[in-house]
């Protein structure tokens, strides 16, 4: 899906002076940066190093997926790099209760990217999966080990809040036939936190935003967003497109490049306080799967993408069509929701049918 005011799936490197091209930067991804920065600091720091790295380590939270979700999953095909679920959990409790979000009880996936990072680890694709997209709910077992039945017809972002997160990877891969490697969650508290440890983030948008729900009102041209700006310009939507999920993805995606690309030119190997604030303030919002619910865990997964780009990262959107039944609910389209999903799980370039949605959000 194109987003023409407000995404930008790639960047085209500039010529140097003389025709010729520039050198590429290093290319380090922001979880490389921050937390082997944060490494470097703890070796420093001897036995104080000590209590920091346990103290951020005890900060994040872990979901055993191999246990909750046994066999019945997709096969892991050789060629089939990396695979990442990624979710914005919208929670109203604790400290996400007085960030305007909403009196909604529970918590849903407001934000759900399936991240792709193909083998060889050069460039990477964030598929976006609308919150109000229609999909069956596969029979789960919850944290408390009650089952929860298949169910057909029911929203996606419902699913978080009735059976928690395995229950959703365990959707995604049913739905994709792609199989998860690793998920993470960051909840609204903790977003807002890492964009203010880090300074805000600048997001150019052509046309003005006003949303009365969200609290946003931007002019048209560059902002630099704080971390209350940038939650509401992640979560509007009626001040964008048809003021449907749909329009909201584009802001989704250009925010999620901007933010990478961000932490990617700071300087944090020159700013150890800043660097352990920033790696305590996402260590306490994140909840992964079990694998990665560690600090060394997460240096090495990160040090696997060294050579990812958040720049050359490519956003697309499910494909997917207005409901017959309900037109506020979305369901995948046909043929290119499958041909998408194909392309994901071999490993291959995406079809550009297969980036083409029917419903547009305006």
């Amino acid at each position: 899906m194109s987003h023409s005011a407000t995404t930008e799936p790639r960047r085209a490197r500039r010529a140097a002076p003389g025709g010729g091209r520039r050198a590429p930067r290093r290319r380090r991804r922001w979880g490389r940066i921050v937390l082997l920065s944060l490494v470097v600091l703890l070796l420093a720091a001897g036995g104080t190093g000590y209590w920091l790295y346990s103290g951020l380590n005890g900060n994040i939270d872990g979901v055993d997926l191999n246990k909750a979700l046994g066999e019945d999953r997709p096969e892991k095909l050789p060629t089939s790099g990396q695979n990442l679920l990624v979710l914005g959990s919208d929670s109203r409790a604790g400290a996400n209760a007085s960030l305007g979000t909403g009196k909604v009880s529970g918590a849903r996936s407001d934000t759900a990217l399936v991240v792709h990072i193909p083998e060889g680890r050069k460039q990477a694709v964030a598929v976006s999966i609308p919150r109000d997209t229609l999909v069956t709910r596969p029979e789960c077992t919850k944290s408390d080990g009650s089952s929860v039945p298949e169910k057909k017809r029911v929203m996606f972002n419902s699913v978080y809040a009735l059976a928690g997160p395995a229950c959703v990877v365990k959707t995604v891969e049913k739905m994709s036939g792609v199989r998860m490697d690793h998920y993470v969650e960051i909840d609204f508290a903790g977003f807002k936190g890492l964009v203010d440890a880090i300074g805000g983030v600048p997001v150019t948008i052509d046309e003005p935003i006003k949303d009365k729900a969200s609290g946003l009102d931007l002019s048209a041209g560059t902002h630099t967003l704080d971390g209350a700006e940038s939650l509401a310009f992640v979560r509007t939507r009626h001040g964008v497109g048809d003021g449907s999920d749909l329009g909201r993805i584009g802001l989704q995606q250009q925010f999620l490049i901007a933010l990478l690309s961000e932490v990617k030119k700071q300087d944090l190997l020159g700013s150890p306080t800043k660097t352990y604030k920033i790696a305590d303030t996402l260590t306490s919002a994140l909840t992964t799967d079990s694998e990665l619910a560690s600090l060394t865990s997460l240096a090495d997964f990160a040090r696997s993408m060294n050579g990812v780009d958040p720049a050359t990262m490519e956003t697309i959107m499910l494909p997917v069509a207005y409901d017959k039944i309900d037109r506020n609910r979305v369901v995948a389209a046909e043929p290119q929701a499958t041909d998408l999903w194909e392309a994901v799980r071999s490993d291959s370039e995406i079809p550009e049918s297969a980036k083409k949605s029917p419903a547009t959000g305006g």
